[in-house]
């Protein structure tokens, strides 16, 4: 594979995973009473001081790590720590039984993946030695 072809299809790879976030963002921002009652029902308070800064999280951060900016790969490392956190706090499946831990396993796992992406997509910005700081 030329090294044209590897660098599209990186730049392809991560703007697909990073539209999990910018969506994500803007869909939060666009109807924050959705996010914010989750946010409630598990106890983040306060829930309306914390959605700002997980909508500027998911949609800057997304935007950030999609383009390809200066200092990207501490943001995908960043977006990774904050979707594992986000499974403790939200996919708590060992306190499931039946379809619901069904659900939230897979939910759960789907994200550690997703972790796993960014935490390759840093790693590969850094090799690459460039938008590292």
């Amino acid at each position: 594979m030329s090294p044209v072809t590897a660098a599209r299809l990186e730049t392809f790879g991560r703007v697909g995973l990073m539209s999990l976030f910018i969506i994500g963002g803007l869909h939060k921002a666009i109807d924050p009473a959705t996010p914010l009652g989750m946010m409630e029902r598990v106890g983040l308070a306060p829930a309306w001081l914390l959605l700002p800064a997980v909508i500027l999280l998911e949609l800057g951060g997304g935007l950030w790590v999609a383009f390809g900016l200066k200092g990207a790969t501490r943001v995908a490392i960043l977006l990774a720590g904050y979707t594992l956190l986000v499974n403790l706090v939200f996919h708590r499946f060992w306190t499931l039984t039946g379809h619901e831990f069904e659900l939230e396993i897979s939910l759960f796992f789907k994200n550690v993946a997703i972790a796993g992406g960014l935490l390759m997509i840093a790693g590969r910005l850094a090799a690459n030695r460039r938008n590292d700081d």
